[in-house]
């Protein structure tokens, strides 16, 4: 007799083992923060190492789960560079915290893909209200609201919010045509020879060509040169090049410059160019009045992206891209085949975030943002940046009272950029040394061609306990070395 389907095993997890594993990771999780300080910072696993102990082949049988959950423990933890320690001070922060990986939980548990508002109503509503309480705290012009011409969407990266801008002012220069025939006309877009390295990525994808990406001076902060780019400009201009792009940067990768966007939006103006706003890592300052400077000029530009997964304690992947002119992105973006139409998306009535970036599919990224925006308050928020900005300031002060050491710029925020007098192979043997004893985790760059620290503070449990610790390690360190 036949075995009837019914009756068989199912291999999925019931709810009830769902309950009963999912609090045994959440305590896995809430006793990672409690113990996170035990690890080495930087991991000190080898390449290839991960690997030699992993089977050939999958499973043919499933396991149990505590065998899975045990192999987090032994395998996985020694390759981890533990991001969330507060004794990483490397890069930028990638933050998270306990209501971003709840939101982020729930997110996952719903399993909605958010690509039109018909899909998920609450995924594309939330996300346009929760990108609308942010301009008014940011203090970003009324146009990015989404009440006005423009509006907000969570990308993944600033990478990917400097692509959709790029591609957007591409079309807008060349009326929509490059989209259809390619790219016929000599564009050439500008940024800083001090901003991300995503700007000429975008320039590739978009078939502009990184030869037609100007990478304008820096001045003695490292900001860009007006009178620099206006020079640029003119001159692609005489040459029968078309100027279409202008990306400034608020608070640079290597030393947190930045740009005169005033200055820089007046040019674009004048020029009619798209300018683009990168303010990834330090837009999260400007929540505090005092640090609203720093958006000054905004109201110039025809997009800006900042990243709550930096310095706003919300969990990988959350960029916030707003544009002054929606419909300009839209038309960019716009594909509709029949199996997408439907009565929401034909009233106009509803936005479709798939017409706002790249990837057709998307999660339910604004979960996290607003589990977080309500558990930390705007006050909790400027709490800690305050708190991060003033360990900068003074660890600086300390780096200044110690003769062996220099500031090679003032911080304008939490980024801390200073060296070893002694020379580039002395910072590197101190960075080496530093990271490769695992009490602390710091990167470096090349400032004015010299070798130069880079101390980030911002990372979400830091507190002043890290930040004087890690200054003693680097002293010592130091007269190792010396």
């Amino acid at each position: 007799m036949a075995s009837n389907p019914s009756a068989q095993k199912s291999f999925h997890m019931d709810p009830e083992d769902f309950r009963k594993h999912g609090h045994e990771v959440v305590d896995w999780i809430a006793d990672y923060y409690k113990r996170i300080e035990s690890y080495p910072v930087l991991s000190q696993m080898h390449p290839g190492e991960l690997r030699s102990y992993l089977p050939d082949k999958p499973p043919q049988q499933g396991e149990p789960f505590k065998a899975i959950l045990g192999d987090i423990e032994k395998l996985i933890l020694p390759g981890v560079t533990h991001w969330q320690s507060p004794n990483f001070f490397a890069f930028f922060p990638s933050n998270a915290s306990g209501p971003a990986i709840l939101g982020d939980l729930l997110s996952s548990g719903l399993g909605v893909q958010g690509m039109l508002w018909a899909t998920s109503p609450a995924c594309t509503e939330l996300e346009t209200h929760v990108l609308d309480w942010l301009v008014p705290v940011l203090g970003l012009p009324q146009k990015f609201l989404s009440s006005d011409t423009g509006g907000g969407v969570i990308q993944d990266t600033a990478s990917s919010s400097t692509l959709c801008a790029v591609l957007a002012g591409r079309e807008r220069a060349t009326n929509f045509q490059s989209n259809q025939r390619g790219v016929t006309e000599k564009l050439c877009a500008y940024t800083s020879n001090q901003a991300h390295s995503s700007i000429e990525k975008a320039i590739k994808i978009a078939g502009i060509g990184s030869k037609n990406l100007r990478l304008i001076g820096t001045d003695e902060k490292f900001a860009m040169k007006p009178e620099a780019l206006t020079n640029a400009i003119e001159k692609d201009r005489a040459a029968g090049m078309k100027p279409f792009f202008v990306c400034a940067t608020v608070g640079t990768t290597s030393s947190n410059a930045i740009d005169p966007v005033p200055r820089i939006g007046e040019i674009c103006r004048r020029h009619d160019l798209w300018l683009h706003v990168d303010a990834a890592m330090s837009g999260t300052a400007a929540l505090c009045p005092e640090f609203r400077h720093i958006h000054n000029g905004v109201q110039h530009a025809d997009s800006y992206c900042f990243n709550p997964h930096k310095w706003m304690f919300t969990n990988f992947d959350c960029d916030c891209f707003y544009v002054a002119d929606r419909k300009t992105l839209i038309q960019t973006l716009s594909v509709l085949p029949e199996y997408l139409r439907n009565q929401a998306t034909e009233s106009g009535a509803v936005i479709d975030y798939r017409d706002w970036h790249v990837p057709l599919g998307r999660r339910f990224r604004s979960l996290k943002l607003w589990f977080v925006l309500r558990h930390y308050g705007i006050e909790g928020l400027q709490f800690h940046i305050r708190e991060h900005v003033r360990l900068a300031q003074d660890f600086a002060s300390w780096v200044e009272s110690d003769a062996r050491f220099e500031l090679v710029i003032k911080p304008p925020l939490n980024l801390v950029c200073f060296r070893l007098k002694s020379g580039d192979n002395a910072n590197q043997k101190l960075m080496e040394a530093l990271n490769g004893s695992g009490d602390l985790y710091l990167t470096h760059t090349r400032l004015g061609n010299r070798l130069t620290l880079r101390m980030s503070i911002g990372q979400t449990n830091t507190t002043e306990r890290h930040v004087k610790k890690a200054w003693r390690r680097i002293q010592e360190e130091a007269s190792r070395l010396t």
